[in-house]
């Protein structure tokens, strides 16, 4: 099975867990499945989110039930960002815990927020059939792919040649960093994967005339660039890229060291 039709399978599961309850429905909010009962969310599934590796639900509970799945069984259950600190649990899909499990802990998590009204007409839990395959590490991050460790490789080699600079993880996202500055970032965006460089507005025309290079969401409107490096990632290309982008946000100590160097 590809990686595609794993995750499209395991999607297809969580959808079966959550969309028998009464009056349930599925929208997208912040790029993840979300499911809600008369506008109150019940289930969030969540997949490599923000580069943590975890394929989960997160799910609201009643006081204390956090705390309580945490201690019986650390190894399957977390406390989710941002939702967390309200009682929310984290729910891992690919640590062996049983399908029928979890679709009652979605059963309790639709009972805290469903109107009073739908509580009757819920019947039993219906028989949950796991996913045909799950996705492997490299499904969930492309980064973790034969051809996205080349890449990583690729990078590190030029990146931290470069001096006071260091690697580090920003959004989830590989990124490394002149000082405390980010001059470099490694995003994948489903199966590609780019290289982001600060190249400036005047050097971005320029270069998006070529097909492999585009503006990156949320931060390309500050100068930067994106390569595209799915299939070609030339060594010599991407140092340029870097040293230019290095010689933005480097202060001029750093700078000097490099001159130093190129003597």
């Amino acid at each position: 099975m590809s990686a595609e039709r794993a995750i499209a399978s395991l999607h297809q599961t969580v959808r079966e867990i959550c969309l028998w309850l009464p009056e349930a429905e599925e929208f997208l909010s912040h790029g993840s499945p979300n499911f809600r009962v008369c506008g109150k969310t019940f289930a969030t599934y969540v997949v490599n989110h923000h580069g943590d590796g975890r394929v989960a639900l997160w799910l609201p509970a009643p006081q204390g039930a956090q705390e309580h799945h945490l201690r019986a069984s650390a190894a399957h259950f977390f406390v989710p960002p941002y939702v967390g600190v309200r009682g929310w649990l984290g729910v891992h899909l690919d640590r062996g815990l049983a399908w029928q499990r979890v679709a009652e802990l979605v059963r309790e998590a639709y009972l805290h927020v469903a109107p009073r009204r739908l509580k009757p007409s819920l019947g039993a839990t219906p028989s949950i059939a796991a996913p045909r395959k799950m996705p492997a590490a490299r499904d969930i991050d492309p980064f973790q792919s034969r051809r996205g460790k080349a890449v990583l490789t690729v990078l590190r080699g030029v990146c931290l040649a470069l001096p006071e600079t260091s690697e580090g993880s920003q959004f989830g996202h590989p990124v490394w960093k002149v000082g405390v500055r980010s001059f470099v970032i490694a995003r994948h965006e489903g199966t590609t994967l780019t290289a982001c460089f600060w190249a400036g507005a005047s050097e971005q025309s320029l270069l998006t005339a070529d097909p492999r290079f585009g503006i990156p969401p949320y931060f390309g409107h500050r100068g930067w660039i994106a390569l595209d490096v799915s299939e070609h990632c030339d060594r010599s290309e991407i140092a340029a890229l870097a040293l230019q982008s290095y010689r933005h946000f480097a202060l001029k100590r750093m700078l000097k060291v490099l001159a130093d160097r190129e003597l």
